[in-house]
């Protein structure tokens, strides 16, 4: 396997002491968003075994950097659990909620790709809120197509959700 690319200024490789800000922009998500399909917040604990699990895999956690302060984060994990899936991955993108519409999204993205294929990963996925334009338009950006489309799949804040998959073959 290839050695993970180096990543543009502002942005790198998550650390401990990211948690808290990963944390906070999570479940800003969760309370505010139908980017995740949760009720309630991520507690410290199950942040933590996200993170450590995350290392024991060697997935990418990356974060993005406004001043200092962490902006945003993304990630990429297993497609789905059994063998044949292995060389597919599912993305999560996540901007603090000060910083969306500012181009975070599109500078976690790009490098997030480039070490999936730095790892000779065949595809990605994203599933994304059918209303979350923003995203879908990210993603369409850096070449995902829509794949599926699945209708009141979810329910959050008192409405039905549409799920849409895109995927990059890389």
């Amino acid at each position: 396997m290839n050695e993970a690319p180096q990543y543009p200024p502002g942005l790198r490789e998550a650390g401990e002491g990211d948690l808290a800000a990963l944390l906070a922009i999570y479940n800003d998500a969760v309370l505010h968003t139908t980017a995740v399909y949760d009720y309630e917040p991520r507690p410290v604990e199950a942040q933590i075994r996200w993170f450590e699990a995350k290392r024991a895999q060697n997935l990418p956690v990356l974060v993005a950097l406004d001043g200092g302060t962490v902006s945003g984060f993304a990630s990429y994990g297993p497609f789905r659990p059994w063998p044949a899936y292995q060389f597919t991955v599912e993305n999560s993108v996540y901007v603090a909620p000060d910083r969306r519409g500012q181009g975070v999204g599109r500078r976690l993205l790009g490098p997030l790709i480039e070490h999936a294929r730095s790892r000779r990963l065949h595809a990605m996925v994203a599933g994304i809120d059918a209303t979350n334009e923003a995203s879908l338009r990210l993603h369409r950006r850096f070449g995902f197509e829509q794949v599926a489309y699945f209708r009141q799949v979810g329910w959050k804040f008192e409405r039905w959700l549409d799920f849409v998959c895109l995927e990059l073959i890389l």
